[in-house]
């Protein structure tokens, strides 16, 4: 591309929170030229499937599988939104098998977890194509520009106009900004960028903008839960020792088995192939720095499938799986945030025209998926004022 284009708005990042703002913003604002930057091959974000090019006909969600609703606060605005997403059959109510592993027995047992708080709502096609058709439901006249596979890596405000650059040199003008991501706005840019200063910081300077300098503070104490996914892509012949016949199915592990196994919670996904596709997910960091220092990822994978059958060695309905099973891993960059929420009130700075959402801002949502949908709800409402 080179040279540099000009929005009216641009919106950095394409995980579910990016997609809600973008789809409300477009339903209310059809004159404006809109943009929206994502790192990644699609729309998703941490929310997002795997459609693997190298084993046809697999579509694996490996971030979040469903995702749960709880509205503890009984916020209005949230409760139409999802409504709306039921009434347009977006989503669905997910009433698959939850299992909670305990490791005297490995018998299942019925508990809650950050997980299964709540209501759960599945995609009803995959967990990528919700954001799609979350954005696309009011971009009909194809008012938004998509740039994937673009990181940015710097951010300028100059005249009450952003001019934001892109790894490769490309560059992009606007009015304003939406970031729904804040690797731009976190500590950790410095080194997954390669650069001296955070690039949030280095656009508008202390003692600039007190909602921005109180923004970065909260950001500084808020860290991220880094997590390994494997993708595991079942022989024709695996399936469940019972009949099943729900999309997915869903077993937690307890403190004492994933200190063990050292897999935090494991989802049975079931394929339009009727193959049946397993996703473990690994927030531990002995496992994830084996992998870091692993020489041989075959041997890796291995020890991944002897952990499993020994986790499901005497388990009623989950069969053992045999060692040419073929996996892919994926190691998450930007997972889980953790520790401190950033205030809802930080979240738009008239001044400099940037506004922020994501599931790193406080409420019952912090982490979640909840958490993005509504921030980006409110940011829009705020956005329009």
């Amino acid at each position: 591309m080179k040279s540099v284009v000009t929005y009216d708005l641009l919106i950095i990042g394409g995980g579910i929170s990016a997609c809600v703002f973008a789809s409300k913003y477009l339903k209310n604002n059809i004159t404006k030229k809109v943009g929206l930057i994502e790192i990644g091959r699609g729309l998703g974000g941490r929310s997002s499937t795997r459609i693997s090019k190298r084993y046809k006909g697999w579509k694996l969600n490996h971030g979040s599988p469903n995702f749960n609703i709880s509205n503890s606060n009984n916020n209005l605005i949230l409760k139409r939104y999802i409504d709306e997403l039921l009434e347009n059959k977006f989503i669905k109510i997910d009433d698959s098998g939850i299992f909670f592993l305990n490791e005297d027995s490995n018998l299942e047992t019925k508990k809650k977890s950050q997980f299964s708080c709540g209501i759960n709502y599945l995609s009803l096609d995959s967990m990528s194509e919700l954001s799609k058709m979350i954005i696309h439901s009011n971009n009909s006249k194809e008012k938004i520009d998509f740039f994937f596979e673009t990181l940015i890596v710097d951010m300028k405000f100059n005249d009450k106009e952003w001019l934001i650059t892109s790894k490769n040199g490309d560059k992009f003008k606007s009015k304003y900004l939406i970031c729904s991501t804040n690797l731009l706005l976190h500590k950790r840019s410095l080194k997954i960028l390669k650069v001296d200063q955070i690039p949030l910081r280095k656009a508008i300077p202390f003692n600039k903008d007190k909602k921005i300098d109180l923004l970065l503070k909260f950001l500084e104490e808020q860290t991220f839960i880094p997590r390994l996914t494997f993708l595991i892509y079942t022989n024709e012949n695996y399936g469940y020792k019972d009949y099943y016949s729900k999309k997915q199915r869903y077993f937690y592990l307890n403190n004492n088995l994933e200190k063990k196994y050292r897999f935090e919670r494991i989802i049975f996904q079931l394929q339009d192939n009727n193959k049946l596709g397993i996703v473990i997910h690994s927030k531990n960091e002995d496992l994830i720095n084996a992998y870091i220092r692993s020489k041989d990822e075959e041997v890796f994978k291995q020890k991944i499938i002897t952990n499993f059958n020994q986790l499901f060695e005497n388990n009623s309905v989950v069969n053992q799986l045999t060692f040419d099973e073929k996996i892919s891993i994926m190691k998450w960059r930007a997972s889980q945030p953790s520790g401190i929420a950033v205030p809802l009130s930080l979240q738009f700075s008239r001044k400099y025209r940037i506004g922020f959402c994501g599931d790193w801002f406080e409420g019952d949502g912090f982490g979640r998926i909840e958490g993005s949908i509504l921030s980006a709800l409110i940011l829009e409402k705020k956005f329009k004022t």
